[in-house]
């Protein structure tokens, strides 16, 4: 029966594989990518500072990272269509991808050895529509600014594409009726996991590095950026 496809049969090598050896390749590639990138970002350093501080840098770096994560000043107007929609896909993803039942169930088993309440499937499914709705409107942005138009290159539809296709197959895969989707969702996400160290998804984790260097960098001299 294993390594069956055809007519109903499950392929369990496909799914053993992909939650198996390939799961532990990419976990691995993405830990160590992303601790790779951390450390060469760390390790640039910064010129010194010799001016006299007016303010504190860390309440500055603070500050940056906690005001530039909602809309503030006078540029809510020209930035609501990009706050409302990255808020839509990354609070829905987010939801998405500690709270569905099927994450639960993995993170327990395969990663912290402990788990939680998982949301009931009516929230998984409104989970996933707002954060569809939000990624295809940022898509639309990018193609229809021509702005943004002109600032996007390849890898952010690549990192846009992929992030789209792990979340259609974990949709397709959410009854858990057939390993091949389940299997088909898990190759999907080990692509993604790496594929993300060395892409613009790395953003997930630098945007606090870089809000805090320049809040920290205004707040010395009392400007809050």
């Amino acid at each position: 029966m294993i390594g069956q496809a055809a007519f109903g049969q499950e392929p369990l090598w496909f799914t053993g594989f992909v939650q198996g050896p390939l799961w532990y390749v990419a976990a691995t590639v993405f830990v160590a990518g992303v601790l790779w990138r951390i450390i060469g970002l760390l390790a640039l350093g910064r010129a010194a500072d010799k001016s006299v501080p007016r303010e504190s840098g860390l309440i500055g770096g603070v500050k940056a990272i906690v005001l530039h994560s909602v809309p503030h000043g006078g540029f809510f107007a020209n930035t609501a269509f990009h706050v409302v929609a990255g808020y839509m896909f990354h609070l829905g993803l987010f939801a998405l991808l500690l709270f569905a039942a099927p994450h639960v169930t993995f993170l327990k088993d395969h990663v912290l050895g402990f788990g939680w309440t998982p949301m009931p499937d009516w929230a998984f499914i409104l989970a996933a529509q707002i954060s569809f709705a939000g990624l295809i409107l940022l898509w639309v942005r990018r193609l229809t600014d021509p702005v943004v138009r002109r600032l996007v290159d390849a890898d952010d539809y690549v990192a846009s594409g992929l992030t789209f296709f792990v979340m259609l197959t974990g949709c397709f895969a959410l009854q858990q009726a057939s390993a091949v989707l389940a299997g088909i969702h898990m190759l999907m996400v080990d692509v993604w996991l790496i594929y993300f160290p060395f892409s613009r998804l790395m953003h997930a984790v630098t945007f606090v590095f870089s809000r805090y260097y320049t809040g920290a960098f205004y707040g010395r001299r009392g400007v809050t950026p």
